[in-house]
């Protein structure tokens, strides 16, 4: 129960804010233009790739991907420090970890809030069409499933971003660098080639980009899901740890 009111607690305040509907807005518009991009490329020729592969798999769709969770996540913490009101959720009878874990769970709620409409793109295009031409249901549930993990990993880093300091702007900023470090060492592998085929087999580990390529073809792999779920329990245990320090410090 008191984990549900602090997550309600959190969900609120994203929408008492207007950047919430700002971010809202601009994310919609962005990816249903990807959308649109993909579905009239498809059409120009024939191609063996689904829409739902196209869509998962564009520049379009991973640069509002990557930017939105350092705007989602920066003030978790940062202005609970700022304002003060951090006093009161130190002296409330809840612990530690309830209050890290609502934070978390209260983003990763308006995250897919924010990816939820974008299921009616593919519901009115396979209306249209009345084809299963324009996705494979395997294909848009691997793809979603991917969205979810890469989601609480990211969301978890902006956490710990968030807790380090007081600042929203130098959160988000953290949050960004360490976000674009971790999918750019991914893509990074593709370099490696040529130069030691272990380091690139190590580095592809890593590729967000392989990794939703793969989703996007139906393909449910373990490896990503082990992954994806470990560093965000280590990114949330990071973020617990120096959210005890920061409030013994207060």
């Amino acid at each position: 129960m008191k984990f549900l009111t602090l997550w309600n607690r959190e969900v609120a305040s994203f929408f008492q804010s207007p950047i919430a509907y700002v971010v809202m807005f601009f994310f919609l518009i962005a990816v249903g233009w990807n959308f649109q991009m993909v579905v009239t490329i498809i059409n120009m020729q024939p191609t063996e790739v689904t829409v739902s592969q196209g869509f998962f798999g564009t520049i379009f769709f991973w640069l509002p991907f990557l930017l939105i969770f350092p705007l989602i996540t920066m003030r978790l913490f940062s202005e609970e420090f700022k304002m003060g009101t951090i006093e009161t959720l130190m002296t409330a009878p809840i612990s530690d970890w309830q209050v890290v874990l609502s934070k978390f769970a209260g983003a990763l709620t308006f995250y897919v809030m924010l990816w939820l409409p974008t299921l009616i793109y593919f519901v009115v295009f396979r209306w249209i069409t009345k084809s299963d031409v324009a996705y494979f249901p395997g294909s848009l549930i691997g793809g979603y499933t991917m969205l979810l993990l890469l989601g609480m990993f990211y969301i978890a880093v902006g956490c710990f971003a968030s807790v380090l300091t007081d600042n929203q702007i130098v959160a988000a900023v953290i949050s960004c660098v360490t976000i674009l470090l971790l999918f750019f060492a991914g893509i990074a592998g593709g370099f490696a080639l040529d130069v030691n085929q272990s380091l690139r087999n190590i580095v592809d580990y890593f590729s967000a980009i392989d990794h939703m390529a793969t989703f996007a073809k139906g393909i449910i792999d373990s490896r990503p899901i082990v992954f994806y779920l470990s560093m965000t329990v280590l990114f949330l245990t990071l973020t617990h740890h120096f959210f005890q320090r920061r409030k013994w410090k207060s």
